[in-house]
């Protein structure tokens, strides 16, 4: 039963400033350079750094109603997109501070709902101009420049560049680098291997290109695009910036010298650019700058490429991908290896070690591997306590019956291999590991259907089940040997490289010599990946750095100034809610101050402007040159092709074109603006925060006390 509640609606929003405290703690997770942060466990004194938006929210004492709605929030976008939280975080922060502001303004609750609604669909529709094909951005590499289309908007006015030149705003060319970086896989000693993985993988700094379409809007005035020729972008002023989203072209690497051995897909204009290289740049200009997640996700890509052939799918299958974290070695070694790497006892690398050379019989289980794991369909009930199923007047260990009955199975079908999905029992697997049988447990399910596929196995629940058809044949197993060749044991867990001839999949070995930073490692590892599989996805990009957000800022600011026109007012009067006209340009602004607020975090973090004041006149001269040029989207196409929408005055060379690019997701970013003004909006409409249980003690001896009336 309710025990109490009190008014949140009021001037002062409760839930709407619980999400602004929260949303500010991710403040310095924008941009490429961003700051990291130590979470450290009072109970156990362990740290962990963290740089994502899903890592701190479950680091947060969320036990708040908007905090745990702000939770869902993140998490349901990492969970479609794995990209998009922390611009979800900023925008739920900025947003809620722009709702306060317009209810101390006394502005109706229906009319923020409704108007910003109505602003955010009229920037996604604006902004599908600046959305850049795949195939045109593939394309440019064989061409070496994209012709640019002229798309209509609704209202059937083609739009106008505003260039002297079109082909100067829209054909991107950059030369492809006559050096190309290798980066090692793992040693493929093993015969049974995928061993056209060719051992090595090139990660390709080749150039790439991007198309743009100008779509006539509010703020655009002209009518139509001007046909013309192309010009290339220069490509002797190429800029090397450190720590940004326009990346430098890394040095060579410190293993060079052991990189003789290996050999690499071809690159350069001489190269297949239409099969698995037109990926690589394309990961270069999603990797925001991250160049050793850049690299394993070039090989990842360029792998599933050539396995796929020219006639294959061009999408990146994220199933056929798995990571493992090995502590205790440099950055450096990080490699992606054919087959399934995890880490053993070092009394199973003993049992590996026996197995070298030697076809393995190989076993699936999609369960426990215990003695009384029952499946979903015969769990028992929670409230009902057994004290004695089986009584056992024989006398012995509990389970000895049982850990020889599934002993005998195995070694009946002469099993010498056993993945598990879930847990293994200890017992089990000693037992095993005495009679040369590796068991291995908590594999995921995808891991279990590849060497499914690869060795013919079948998947069985229980060991009682096992049949001959069930077993698959041709697996095989060794210890991961590192770049230079060595096996890798490093105390207490070792790791191991498990596969099949032709398996389809691959895992990202991520190593560091801090285990703080190994959990950090592997999200930014499988951002990068969900970023080149959304873009295959969605079929399109958007051009980063800020272009789509200054856009959005520049159309909504139109859209609030139209709107407070005089001649705006018998128009207003004639809609189905004429009051709303009244408060429109009011909460217009609001909107637009959540994109301002985030393209001056964007230029700080970037170290572009020496404070919020600074970025903040940055972002508005760059509006009023959009405005001034008389279309918004060719302005900022036409930064874009220079190196950057957003160069600030302190940057060393601003009129220097640079052909390094960033782009984003297209779906993950417009759905995490969505979600983050849902959940403004949600909160917004609350008008009571309902408490039960038994906290009356607890929240009359509270500071808040007088806020609450006690049922």
């Amino acid at each position: 039963l309710p025990m109490a509640f009190r008014d949140v609606n009021a001037r002062r929003h409760i839930g709407l400033q619980q999400l602004s405290s929260l949303a500010s703690t991710g403040r310095t997770f924008l941009g490429p350079m961003k700051s990291h942060k130590f979470i450290v466990d009072e109970a156990t004194n362990q740290s962990t750094l963290i740089c994502s938006a899903v890592r701190l929210m479950e680091s947060l004492d969320l036990t708040s109603a908007a905090g745990q709605l702000l939770n869902e929030a993140v998490q349901a976008q990492n969970k479609e997109f794995k990209t998009g939280m922390s611009t979800l975080l900023f925008l739920v922060g900025a947003w809620s501070n722009a709702v306060v502001e317009c209810l101390q303004q006394n502005v109706p609750v229906p009319a923020i709902v409704s108007v910003m609604s109505e602003g955010l669909n009229s920037c996604c529709e604006r902004i599908q101009c600046l959305q850049i094909p795949i195939h045109d951005v593939k394309r440019e590499l064989c061409s070496g420049r994209v012709r640019p289309k002229a798309f209509e908007s609704k209202t059937g006015q083609a739009a106008r560049d505003g260039l002297t030149d079109p082909w100067n705003l829209l054909c991107f060319q950059r030369e492809i680098s006559a050096t190309e970086k290798v980066i090692p896989v793992s040693s493929c000693s093993h015969q049974g291997d995928d061993c056209n993985f060719n051992q090595c993988l090139v990660s390709p700094l080749a150039g790439f290109g991007s198309v743009g379409s100008v779509v006539k809007a509010a703020g655009d005035k002209g009518s139509s695009a001007l046909p013309g020729s192309g010009v290339a972008a220069p490509s002797g002023t190429t800029g090397k910036l450190t720590h940004s989203r326009h990346f430098s072209t890394p040095g060579r690497s410190r293993f060079s010298s052991q990189q003789g051995n290996f050999r690499g897909y071809p690159s350069g204009p001489s190269a297949g650019l239409c099969g698995c290289c037109g990926l690589g740049p394309l990961a270069v200009a999603l990797s925001h700058g991250n160049q050793a997640g850049m690299k394993l996700l070039q090989s990842i890509a360029a792998h599933q490429q050539e396995r796929a052939g020219r006639g294959g799918s061009s999408q990146i299958n994220t199933a056929e991908v798995v990571t493992c974290s090995v502590l205790g070695l440099p950055e450096s070694y990080s490699c992606v290896a054919p087959g399934f790497v995890t880490l053993v006892s070092p009394g199973q690398a003993t049992v590996i070690k026996h197995f070298a050379h030697k076809p393995l019989r190989v076993l699936l289980m999609d369960g426990d591997l215990t003695e009384h794991y029952r499946h979903l369909g015969f769990n028992r009930p929670r409230n009902v306590k057994t004290v004695l199923e089986h009584p056992n007047p024989q006398g012995g260990r509990a389970g000895d019956a049982w850990l020889s009955r599934m002993w005998d199975i195995l070694m009946s079908f002469e099993v010498n291999l056993v993945l598990v999905k879930g847990n293994v029992c200890e017992d089990f697997t000693e037992r095993c590991m005495a009679s040369g049988i590796l068991v291995l447990g908590c594999v995921a399910r995808h891991v279990l259907g590849a060497f499914g596929a690869a060795t013919g196995a079948q998947v069985v629940t229980y060991l009682n089940q096992l049949n001959a058809s069930c077993v698959g044949n041709g697996a095989w197993a060794e210890l991961w040997k590192a770049g230079d060749g060595r096996a890798v044991e490093l105390g207490e867990l070792v790791p191991a490289r498990i596969g099949a001839r032709g398996i389809a999949l691959l895992t990202a070995v991520l190593t560091t010599a801090l285990p703080s930073k190994a959990q950090l490692l592997e999200d930014q590892f499988w951002t990068l990946l969900y970023r080149l599989h959304h873009a295959l996805k969605d079929g399109k990009v958007f051009p980063g750095g800020g272009a789509v957000e200054l856009l959005c800022l520049s159309h909504i600011q139109t859209l609030a100034e139209q709107s407070g026109r005089p001649e705006n007012d018998k128009a207003a009067r004639e809609l189905p809610s004429p009051w709303l006209a009244e408060y429109k340009p009011f909460v217009l602004q609001a909107l637009a101050s959540g994109w301002k607020q985030y393209l001056s975090v964007l230029l700080c973090n970037a170290a572009k402007a020496s404070s919020r004041l600074e970025a903040g006149a940055s972002v508005d001269h760059h509006l009023q040159k959009a405005v001034a040029c008389g279309s918004p989207s060719a302005y900022i196409l036409e930064e874009f092709r220079r190196g950057g929408v957003l160069r600030g005055d302190s940057d060393p060379f601003p009129d220097q074109v640079t052909d390094l690019k960033v782009y984003d997701n297209v779906a993950a970013k417009t759905e995490a603006w969505r979600r983050a003004l849902d959940l403004v909006l949600l909160v917004l409409q609350t008008d009571a925060e309902i408490i039960t249980g038994p906290r009356r003690n607890q929240i009359l001896n509270s500071p808040v006390s007088s806020e609450f009336r006690f049922l």
